[in-house]
């Protein structure tokens, strides 16, 4: 069997990309290999939602051709960069194939052909295409998580947002396929699962709406905890809230970008809510799942973003109490409504300047929430042993908050009490109950 090496960068969807592109050339005589330097086909499942990202990706591509040089092996550049950059890519001449998010099935014979000295590109975007027969081929090492992709694509087209161009219109799984994969996880071991999508909120399956799935799933597998991503503020509905509140295998946390605290940035990303609706919607939220865990994504410096509309968003950041952020400075991205429309004219260290000020005011906010926390019981999937000490374990909550705690008896899987007697900004500091 000819071995294969991949590499995944960006989102939970490339990860569960990637397990599927094992699945599908396992049927073609390919096995998935940890080292590089056995490898016959080196891969890469890439990321375009920031520069830094698609830069880091090239300078892969270099480190790739080390092996090209010595021996023969196939390169490829699958997934985002992949769909953005197309041609560049492959007149590079340092890659061989290069395969978008919907091409997936015909990679065994782009390999093939590559592999015969003919280079290969399929960036055709689809509006059918979700892989919803392929039984993924497990990637997390514990074999404790597992990632399960409800829908692909994205209809919202949000100025600065690159996806709807590489991963092209929104469209959902069937959700029988759904469910297969859901118990398939179930009696394989796995203790919980993700479901995954652009915008989980808008999935639609006939009558199946996302309240109506998730509820489905975590009846259908009522022993594993059930998570999901991404929200959209503007379609996250009460029906969700309420089937979380009625499922307690549904964990308590939910992942709501913002992206900027202030009208007019909002109104200029095309994110189709405001400040006020995106407030009543975390209230709502608090009404009925008064321990729901909420998460968030910001991005500094957007097209003409002034002190004020940053101030803006440091307030919004105080009110609500986030529990964690993902937290970056705006990177134009080629093709978008905002590379198109709009001037990049924040200079970069005032970029910069706001971001620290995000990340530090999230930090502080961060630390009250696990403040909170201290004398509280929490049930916590272990994931393994922590990575400061071996006689330590970690694992998270419903909330998704990390917990640590000294632990030799336990094990990759186990669910456990633990009460919380310590805290960083990070992590839970907890003792074995």
């Amino acid at each position: 069997m000819k071995k294969v090496y991949i590499e995944t960068y960006g989102c939970q969807m490339n990860v569960a990309d990637t397990e599927v592109i094992f699945s599908i050339l396992s049927e073609h005589g390919y096995e998935r290999t940890l080292s590089i330097e056995e490898a016959d086909v080196i891969m890469a499942n890439t990321c375009s939602v920031r520069d830094n990202a698609e830069q880091r990706i090239k300078g892969r591509i270099e480190q790739f051709n080390l092996q090209r040089r010595t021996r023969k092996v196939t390169v490829g550049i699958l997934g985002c960069m992949a769909e953005r950059m197309k041609e560049e890519i492959l007149q590079t001449g340092k890659v061989d194939v290069v395969a978008g998010p919907d091409s997936y099935r015909n990679l065994p014979a782009m390999l093939e052909a590559a592999a015969e000295g003919k280079p290969q590109i399929n960036v055709t975007l689809s509006r059918e295409e979700t892989y919803a027969e392929i039984s993924p081929i497990r990637t997390d090492k514990n074999g404790v998580s597992a990632f399960i992709s409800i829908m692909r694509g994205c209809n919202n087209v949000c100025s600065y947002c690159v996806v709807p161009f590489t991963r092209g219109a929104e469209r959902s799984r069937n959700w029988r396929s759904i469910v297969r994969e859901a118990c398939e996880c179930s009696t394989g071991w796995y203790k919980e699962i993700t479901l995954l999508g652009q915008n989980v909120d808008s999935y639609c399956d006939g009558d199946v709406t996302f309240a109506k799935l998730l509820a489905i799933v975590a009846e259908a597998v009522p022993r594993m905890r059930i998570r999901f991503s991404t929200s959209n503020p503007q379609d996250i509905s009460d029906e969700v809230l309420t089937t979380m509140a009625d499922h307690p295998n549904i964990c308590r946390h939910i992942h709501l970008p913002v992206q900027s605290g202030s009208n007019r940035m909002l109104e200029k990303m095309r994110r189709r809510y405001t400040r006020e609706w995106y407030l009543a919607r975390v209230d709502r939220i608090r009404e009925i799942l008064p321990d729901c865990a909420i998460t968030t994504d910001v991005i500094a410096g957007f097209c003409s973003e002034t002190e004020e509309d940053h101030m803006e968003t440091l307030s919004l950041f105080r009110e609500v109490g986030f529990d964690a952020a993902y937290m970056f400075y705006y990177s134009e991205r080629p093709g978008t409504l905002a590379a198109r429309k709009f001037k990049d004219d924040v200079p970069i260290e005032v970029k910069t300047r706001r971001l620290e000020e995000i990340i530090a005011l999230q930090n502080r906010l961060s630390l009250e929430s696990n403040r909170k926390d201290i004398g509280k019981r929490f049930e916590v999937l272990v994931e393994g042993v922590s990575r400061k000490s071996d006689t330590e374990l970690c694992g998270r909550n419903s909330q998704n908050k990390m917990c640590v705690w000294a632990d030799t008896a336990h094990r990759a899987g186990d669910t456990v009490e633990v009460e919380v007697c310590d805290c960083t900004q990070a992590t839970l500091l907890c003792r074995l109950i």
